[in-house]
């Protein structure tokens, strides 16, 4: 049992078997939006909230850029009307040991945006591109 957080650097993204090193991962939330309803009948004015459709965010991944790897902008320019490829990611939350202790699971992934990094002749950060991507579900899973 973990005496302590977690702690958020560690972490690991993979897509088709393919670990990928990334910088940041966000957009990992979930909602139910509520549904209200008032009977018409009801002597009352107070409205029922019921669970209505699950909503997630999008997500959206970062890492430094490498001339040699433009995966991103490859699976980006497959993406076509009626015809997107569609992948599941593992996003998993690493323990001292390089095991998984929070695993979240996204289901039928497809970019909608990449964003090249920000260009700056007095600058000495690392080139950091985006990707943002939708899907169709996420779970959770605690080990």
């Amino acid at each position: 049992m973990n005496e302590y957080p977690l702690v958020k650097f560690h972490f690991q993204v993979e897509w088709g078997g393919t670990k990928i090193g990334f910088t940041e991962v966000s957009g990992l939330d979930m909602e139910i939006e509520p549904i209200e309803y008032r009977h018409g009948a009801s002597k009352e004015y107070n409205k029922t909230k019921m669970p209505g459709l699950q909503k997630f965010s999008n997500i959206t991944l970062k890492r430094g850029s490498f001339s040699s790897d433009n995966e991103y902008f490859e699976w980006f320019n497959t993406v076509k009307l009626n015809n997107i490829e569609r992948r599941d990611i593992i996003i998993s939350l690493l323990n001292e040991e390089h095991e998984p202790t929070v695993v979240w699971k996204v289901k039928k992934a497809w970019p909608i945006k990449i964003q090249s990094t920000d260009l700056k002749s007095d600058g000495n950060e690392v080139a950091i591109e985006s990707m943002e991507l939708v899907h169709e579900g996420l779970t959770i899973e605690y080990a």
